[in-house]
Protein backbone atom coordinates (compact mmCIF):
# COMPACT_ATOMS: atom_id res chain seq x y z
CA UNK A 1 0.00 0.00 0.00
CA UNK A 2 1.30 3.65 -0.60
CA UNK A 3 2.04 5.96 1.44
CA UNK A 4 0.08 9.12 0.61
CA UNK A 5 2.36 12.11 0.16
CA UNK A 6 2.18 15.45 2.22
CA UNK A 7 1.02 18.28 1.19
CA UNK A 8 3.23 20.90 0.64
CA UNK A 9 2.08 23.16 3.97
CA UNK A 10 2.66 19.95 6.17
CA UNK A 11 6.06 19.46 4.22
CA UNK A 12 7.38 23.49 4.76
CA UNK A 13 5.84 22.90 8.76
CA UNK A 14 7.78 20.01 8.67
CA UNK A 15 10.86 21.18 7.59
CA UNK A 16 10.45 24.54 9.66
CA UNK A 17 10.22 22.79 12.50
CA UNK A 18 13.28 21.09 11.79
CA UNK A 19 15.40 24.26 11.02
CA UNK A 20 14.33 25.35 14.22
CA UNK A 21 15.09 22.28 16.39
CA UNK A 22 18.94 22.77 14.82
CA UNK A 23 18.83 26.17 16.37
CA UNK A 24 20.81 29.22 15.51
CA UNK A 25 23.80 27.64 15.35
CA UNK A 26 23.44 26.32 11.80
CA UNK A 27 22.43 29.75 10.64
CA UNK A 28 25.97 30.60 8.43
CA UNK A 29 25.96 27.03 7.23
CA UNK A 30 25.06 28.40 3.71
CA UNK A 31 27.93 31.07 3.26
CA UNK A 32 31.04 30.67 1.45
CA UNK A 33 33.84 29.06 3.37
CA UNK A 34 36.71 27.35 3.54
CA UNK A 35 37.92 24.52 6.09
CA UNK A 36 41.06 25.29 8.67
CA UNK A 37 42.58 22.93 11.45
CA UNK A 38 41.02 23.67 15.24
CA UNK A 39 44.25 24.64 16.35
CA UNK A 40 44.83 27.59 13.63
CA UNK A 41 45.29 30.55 15.25
CA UNK A 42 43.57 32.28 11.93
CA UNK A 43 40.62 34.58 12.48
CA UNK A 44 37.12 33.79 10.41
CA UNK A 45 36.71 36.95 7.95
CA UNK A 46 33.77 38.06 7.53
CA UNK A 47 32.80 39.81 4.51
CA UNK A 48 29.57 42.14 4.39
CA UNK A 49 28.88 43.97 0.91
CA UNK A 50 27.48 46.91 0.75
CA UNK A 51 24.03 48.44 -1.46
CA UNK A 52 23.58 47.89 -4.89
CA UNK A 53 25.67 44.79 -4.53
CA UNK A 54 25.88 40.73 -3.02
CA UNK A 55 27.96 38.58 -1.97
CA UNK A 56 29.56 37.92 -5.48
CA UNK A 57 31.33 41.19 -5.24
CA UNK A 58 34.17 39.84 -2.79
CA UNK A 59 34.42 36.52 -5.07
CA UNK A 60 38.18 37.52 -6.23
CA UNK A 61 38.78 38.44 -2.13
CA UNK A 62 37.44 35.25 -1.61
CA UNK A 63 39.02 33.18 -3.13
CA UNK A 64 42.54 34.78 -1.89
CA UNK A 65 41.86 35.02 1.10
CA UNK A 66 40.63 30.97 1.48
CA UNK A 67 43.93 30.44 -0.78
CA UNK A 68 46.24 31.73 2.69
CA UNK A 69 44.04 29.65 4.77
CA UNK A 70 41.54 31.72 6.17
CA UNK A 71 37.83 30.74 6.89
CA UNK A 72 35.60 33.26 4.77
CA UNK A 73 31.83 33.74 5.63
CA UNK A 74 30.10 36.26 2.75
CA UNK A 75 27.35 37.58 4.89
CA UNK A 76 24.16 38.39 2.63
CA UNK A 77 23.39 41.54 3.66
CA UNK A 78 19.82 42.20 3.50
CA UNK A 79 19.39 45.47 2.99
CA UNK A 80 16.34 46.64 4.26
CA UNK A 81 17.38 49.00 7.14
CA UNK A 82 20.30 50.05 9.52
CA UNK A 83 18.64 48.74 12.50
CA UNK A 84 17.66 45.52 10.78
CA UNK A 85 20.16 44.08 8.99
CA UNK A 86 23.09 45.42 11.89
CA UNK A 87 20.55 42.68 13.91
CA UNK A 88 20.95 39.75 11.05
CA UNK A 89 24.85 40.54 10.90
CA UNK A 90 24.90 40.43 15.14
CA UNK A 91 23.13 37.15 15.20
CA UNK A 92 25.33 35.88 12.17
CA UNK A 93 28.36 36.64 13.99
CA UNK A 94 26.74 34.73 17.14
CA UNK A 95 27.44 31.54 15.16
CA UNK A 96 31.04 31.95 14.62
CA UNK A 97 33.00 30.52 16.88
CA UNK A 98 36.18 32.01 17.85
CA UNK A 99 38.31 35.37 16.86
CA UNK A 100 36.72 37.14 13.51
CA UNK A 101 37.66 40.30 11.25
CA UNK A 102 34.71 41.70 10.11
CA UNK A 103 34.85 43.89 6.60
CA UNK A 104 32.58 46.38 5.13
CA UNK A 105 32.17 47.51 2.14
CA UNK A 106 30.36 50.68 1.21
CA UNK A 107 26.80 50.82 3.19
CA UNK A 108 28.26 47.66 4.50
CA UNK A 109 30.64 49.70 6.68
CA UNK A 110 27.30 51.14 8.33
CA UNK A 111 26.14 47.40 9.22
CA UNK A 112 29.39 46.12 10.56
CA UNK A 113 29.87 49.21 12.55
CA UNK A 114 26.82 48.77 14.57
CA UNK A 115 27.09 44.98 14.44
CA UNK A 116 30.06 44.42 16.12
CA UNK A 117 29.76 46.44 18.89
CA UNK A 118 29.92 44.62 22.53
CA UNK A 119 31.51 41.32 20.70
CA UNK A 120 34.52 40.44 21.60
CA UNK A 121 34.87 37.62 19.19
CA UNK A 122 35.54 40.57 16.39
CA UNK A 123 38.84 41.29 16.84
CA UNK A 124 39.48 43.82 14.19
CA UNK A 125 37.31 46.02 11.54
CA UNK A 126 38.04 46.26 7.73
CA UNK A 127 36.48 48.85 5.77
CA UNK A 128 36.24 49.15 2.21
CA UNK A 129 35.21 52.32 0.37
CA UNK A 130 33.23 52.09 3.07
CA UNK A 131 30.81 54.31 5.49
CA UNK A 132 32.79 54.77 9.20
CA UNK A 133 29.49 56.09 11.11
CA UNK A 134 29.84 57.99 14.63
CA UNK A 135 26.56 57.60 16.39
CA UNK A 136 24.02 60.04 14.95
CA UNK A 137 25.60 59.39 11.34
CA UNK A 138 23.17 58.34 8.72
CA UNK A 139 24.26 57.25 5.35
CA UNK A 140 22.56 60.00 3.32
CA UNK A 141 24.25 62.93 5.30
CA UNK A 142 27.71 60.80 5.74
CA UNK A 143 27.77 60.92 1.51
CA UNK A 144 26.92 65.04 0.98
CA UNK A 145 29.38 66.22 3.89
CA UNK A 146 32.18 66.51 1.25
CA UNK A 147 31.83 67.39 -2.19
CA UNK A 148 32.65 64.88 -4.98
CA UNK A 149 29.93 62.57 -5.46
CA UNK A 150 28.07 61.46 -8.73
CA UNK A 151 25.48 59.97 -7.55
CA UNK A 152 22.85 62.20 -8.03
CA UNK A 153 19.19 61.18 -6.07
CA UNK A 154 17.30 63.23 -8.76
CA UNK A 155 19.13 61.58 -11.58
CA UNK A 156 21.11 58.33 -10.48
CA UNK A 157 18.27 56.43 -9.16
CA UNK A 158 14.70 54.55 -10.08
CA UNK A 159 12.54 53.90 -7.61
CA UNK A 160 9.95 50.85 -7.12
CA UNK A 161 7.17 51.45 -4.02
CA UNK A 162 6.71 48.55 -1.36
CA UNK A 163 3.51 47.89 -0.32
CA UNK A 164 1.88 46.66 2.86
CA UNK A 165 -0.68 43.76 2.83
CA UNK A 166 -3.51 46.48 2.47
CA UNK A 167 -2.37 48.04 -0.70
CA UNK A 168 -0.38 50.95 1.25
CA UNK A 169 2.99 52.59 -0.23
CA UNK A 170 5.31 51.97 3.46
CA UNK A 171 8.93 52.52 1.69
CA UNK A 172 10.55 52.45 -1.69
CA UNK A 173 13.39 50.06 -3.04
CA UNK A 174 16.38 52.39 -4.46
CA UNK A 175 18.12 51.37 -7.43
CA UNK A 176 21.02 52.59 -9.41
CA UNK A 177 20.15 53.44 -13.53
CA UNK A 178 22.15 50.55 -15.07
CA UNK A 179 22.93 53.26 -17.97
CA UNK A 180 25.06 55.10 -15.15
CA UNK A 181 26.26 51.96 -12.70
CA UNK A 182 29.29 51.61 -14.93
CA UNK A 183 30.30 55.27 -14.10
CA UNK A 184 29.39 56.03 -11.08
CA UNK A 185 30.70 52.25 -9.24
CA UNK A 186 32.78 50.86 -11.21
CA UNK A 187 35.22 52.94 -13.47
CA UNK A 188 37.99 51.44 -15.02
CA UNK A 189 36.31 47.73 -14.58
CA UNK A 190 36.00 45.56 -17.94
CA UNK A 191 32.22 47.13 -19.61
CA UNK A 192 30.88 43.45 -19.72
CA UNK A 193 31.45 42.91 -15.89
CA UNK A 194 30.20 46.41 -15.23
CA UNK A 195 27.25 45.68 -17.27
CA UNK A 196 26.45 42.34 -15.42
CA UNK A 197 27.52 44.36 -11.77
CA UNK A 198 24.64 46.80 -13.00
CA UNK A 199 22.29 44.06 -14.32
CA UNK A 200 22.55 42.33 -10.58
CA UNK A 201 22.33 45.23 -8.63
CA UNK A 202 20.47 44.48 -4.55
CA UNK A 203 18.29 47.38 -3.79
CA UNK A 204 18.70 49.23 -0.72
CA UNK A 205 14.83 50.56 0.94
CA UNK A 206 14.97 54.48 0.45
CA UNK A 207 14.37 55.17 4.14
CA UNK A 208 17.65 53.24 4.88
CA UNK A 209 19.43 56.52 3.68
CA UNK A 210 18.10 58.60 6.22
CA UNK A 211 18.50 55.66 9.15
CA UNK A 212 20.49 57.24 11.87
CA UNK A 213 23.56 54.67 13.70
CA UNK A 214 21.82 54.76 17.07
CA UNK A 215 24.77 52.78 19.36
CA UNK A 216 28.00 53.27 20.66
CA UNK A 217 29.81 52.67 16.75
CA UNK A 218 32.61 49.56 17.16
CA UNK A 219 35.17 51.12 16.00
CA UNK A 220 35.46 53.40 19.60
CA UNK A 221 36.68 49.51 21.09
CA UNK A 222 38.18 47.68 18.08
CA UNK A 223 41.10 48.90 15.66
CA UNK A 224 40.29 49.55 12.22
CA UNK A 225 41.71 49.26 9.34
CA UNK A 226 40.26 51.31 5.88
CA UNK A 227 41.33 51.01 2.10
CA UNK A 228 40.06 54.68 0.29
CA UNK A 229 39.88 54.09 -3.39
CA UNK A 230 40.55 57.83 -4.29
CA UNK A 231 39.24 57.69 -7.36
CA UNK A 232 35.63 56.84 -6.05
CA UNK A 233 32.71 59.10 -7.56
CA UNK A 234 29.85 57.47 -4.91
CA UNK A 235 31.44 57.90 -1.25
CA UNK A 236 34.15 61.10 -1.87
CA UNK A 237 37.39 60.17 -0.62
CA UNK A 238 37.50 63.29 1.26
CA UNK A 239 34.73 61.78 3.58
CA UNK A 240 35.99 58.72 3.55
CA UNK A 241 39.82 60.29 5.01
CA UNK A 242 37.61 62.18 7.29
CA UNK A 243 35.67 59.12 8.87
CA UNK A 244 39.10 57.11 9.05
CA UNK A 245 40.98 59.23 10.56
CA UNK A 246 38.10 59.67 13.37
CA UNK A 247 38.40 56.38 13.65
CA UNK A 248 41.93 55.47 13.97
CA UNK A 249 42.53 53.53 10.97
CA UNK A 250 45.35 52.40 9.49
CA UNK A 251 44.57 54.06 6.24
CA UNK A 252 45.43 51.98 3.01
CA UNK A 253 45.02 54.30 -1.01
CA UNK A 254 44.41 53.07 -3.66
CA UNK A 255 43.83 54.72 -6.96
CA UNK A 256 40.39 52.52 -7.75
CA UNK A 257 36.68 53.20 -7.82
CA UNK A 258 34.03 52.64 -5.42
CA UNK A 259 34.62 48.88 -5.74
CA UNK A 260 38.21 48.44 -5.25
CA UNK A 261 37.70 44.73 -4.53
CA UNK A 262 36.59 44.04 -7.92
CA UNK A 263 38.70 46.30 -9.32
CA UNK A 264 41.92 46.04 -7.02
CA UNK A 265 41.40 42.75 -4.87
CA UNK A 266 45.37 42.04 -4.57
CA UNK A 267 45.40 45.26 -2.19
CA UNK A 268 41.94 44.95 -0.09
CA UNK A 269 43.06 41.61 0.47
CA UNK A 270 46.60 42.54 1.45
CA UNK A 271 44.90 45.14 3.98
CA UNK A 272 42.34 42.49 5.34
CA UNK A 273 45.36 39.75 5.75
CA UNK A 274 47.10 42.57 7.81
CA UNK A 275 43.98 43.10 10.27
CA UNK A 276 43.94 39.42 10.53
CA UNK A 277 47.59 39.53 11.34
CA UNK A 278 47.57 41.67 13.97
CA UNK A 279 45.19 39.74 15.71
CA UNK A 280 47.15 37.48 16.79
Amino acid sequence: MRTPKKSLPVAIAALTAGVLALGVGSAGASSAQTTQSDASPKPTIVLVHGAWADGSSWSAVTAKLQSAGYTVDVEANPLRGLATDALYLRDLLATIPGPVVLVGHSYGGMVTTSAATGNPNVKALVYVDAFIPDQGDSLGALAAAQPGSELDPSSSITTVPIHDAGGNVVNADVYIKPGQFAGLFARGIPARQAAGLAATQRPLTASTLTETLGGVPAWKTIPSWDVIGTADKVLPPAEQQIMANRAGAHITKVDAPHLSMISDPDVVTDVIADAARATS
